[in-house]
């Protein structure tokens, strides 16, 4: 009796480490909780940085995951050195196509389906002619119901989307303020609106997306995106939260033995992502909030954008170190963001929203101060704010004007101690436990990969059959 040969797909990840996180995450988790061999080809550019590597590395000494790095591909005559993330990824994935084409050719047995992130939706014709599934693997619910329906939005709206008077309506969801639109919508003329619009008439094509969420979390959005036409049709499943597991792993630094000679919940962690930076006036106005709030934090700072190499702290306030040193730290390094958030001191996140911190914040119970910078963040920001419940936010967009000291005061006293705070504390740790409850064998998002794994199975029976691709729509999705 021969035995049942064991599936095989194909993960594709597109360059940056917070893709990077979550697309290995996936990985991992299609392998350990639904025994899918799993091919992972990890996309860089010449200059990828420290953490990617880092994290390749470390996901090599797993094992779970097969890793294969594809050679860099020189994009510098297809888009200009400064182009928007969007077009310069994108742009990057669809030169990597033919490197990508013959690796999969080479792969042995076969692989039935292609999972990419958001950028990589280019590599879907490459799936299309090995006859394997193609999937999406996304970040956040309400930047995909957007993107997918931005084909409407494209026909029906006059004008650029920022000047609209009223609220973006798309059905079933949260409105989007024309002022929390994602970046690539904001000029529509650029190439990268362009580039988004492709994206989303692409994922529509494929055979379902997968979002890092979980239902309790989006029921709203993921109910719309499945029930209403308009978005597409494509099955939508909601297999999160994936983030980097925290180890035990004798990790010691100087942050977390100052964490452990603080109260339980008594520190602020304030950190804009890898890419997040302040400008000068804001930086000194954040740390006046700080220090006239009284409250304990952990500061990650980065110089302003014109001073990239320069000396973080030559910014911050006269006297503030000295005057502060008893309260807080200043880190000018990387900082362990898992391990800190973990941490039984830590009672707040002062962050720019990114969806990854997002979901660590909430998976450790964790309120916070939502600081939207760049990308989907300001719809992460509003969800956070006002659909959760699990997060206050500045009168005015951080994108838009400067945050005065008094009013940083106020919400670093209200996430850390108010009726307030307390009231989002108790939310946040009521989708912590959801969250986990949802990952774990027989939760919601447990049982979603569950059904993709098996469709990847079904496939590579049809393929033994010779009876060609199966598609989404014949799960019953």
């Amino acid at each position: 009796m021969t035995s049942k040969p064991q599936t095989h797909v194909v993960i594709v990840s597109s360059p940056g480490v917070g893709h990077l996180v979550c697309d290995l995450e996936l990985g991992n988790r299609l392998v350990a909780d639904h025994n899918v061999h799993v091919t992972f080809f990890v996309v860089v550019e010449s200059n990828s940085s420290a953490g990617e590597s880092d994290l390749i590395q470390l996901a090599r000494t797993q094992k779970l995951l097969d890793i294969i790095e594809l050679t860099p591909v020189d994009i510098s005559e297809k888009v200009e050195p400064n182009s928007p993330i969007f077009t310069r990824l994108t742009t990057i994935m669809r030169e990597t196509n033919p490197i990508l084409r013959s690796a999969i050719s080479s792969l042995n047995p076969s692989p039935t389906a292609l999972f990419v992130d958001i950028f990589g939706t280019p590599a879907l014709d490459v799936a299309d002619e090995f006859h394997m599934l193609k999937y999406v693997f996304v970040t956040s619910a309400l930047p995909l119901a957007l993107i997918l329906y931005v084909p409407v939005l494209d026909k029906e709206v006059e004008g650029e989307y920022v000047v609209q008077k009223e609220p973006l309506r798309l059905p079933g969801c949260m409105p989007v303020r024309p002022a929390d639109v994602v970046d690539p919508l904001l000029n529509r003329t650029k190439l990268e609106y362009r580039v988004f619009l492709q994206v989303g008439l692409e994922i529509r094509r494929s055979d379902g997306v997968l979002v890092n969420t979980w239902e309790d979390l989006d029921t709203t959005t993921l109910k719309a995106m499945r029930e209403q036409e308009r978005y597409g049709s494509v099955p939508v499943y909601a297999v999160g939260p994936l983030v980097r597991p925290v180890k035990p792993s004798g990790l010691k630094s100087k942050l977390l033995d100052w964490l452990d000679e603080q109260p339980f919940e008594s520190v602020i962690y304030i950190s804009f992502g890898s890419a997040g930076v302040l400008s000068a006036q804001q930086i000194t106005e954040l740390a006046w909030g700080l220090e006239l709030s009284r409250k304990r934090f952990i500061w990650v700072l980065r110089p302003p954008i014109k001073d990239k190499g320069g000396n973080a702290l030559d910014y911050l306030p006269d006297g503030f170190l000295e005057r502060t040193h008893n309260l807080g730290l200043v880190v000018t390094q990387w900082a362990p963001q898992s391990e800190i958030l973990g941490h039984k001191s830590i009672g707040g996140f002062l962050s720019h929203c990114g969806w990854n911190s997002s979901l660590e914040s909430i998976l450790n119970g964790v309120p916070m101060i939502a600081w939207p910078l760049y990308a989907e963040q300001k719809m992460n920001a509003t969800m956070l704010a006002e659909e959760l419940g699990v997060a206050v936010r500045p009168k005015i967009a951080p994108t838009k004007g400067i945050v005065g000291r008094e009013e940083i005061e106020m919400m670093v006293r209200k996430v850390m101690g108010d009726q307030e705070g307390k009231a989002m504390r108790a939310r946040v740790k009521e989708l912590k436990d959801s969250g986990e409850k949802a990952c774990t064998e027989g939760g919601s998002s447990f049982n979603a990969l569950a059904q993709l794994a098996k469709q990847c199975e079904m496939n590579l029976q049809h393929d033994d059959f010779g009876l060609g691709l199966l598609k989404g729509s014949d799960f019953g999705q």
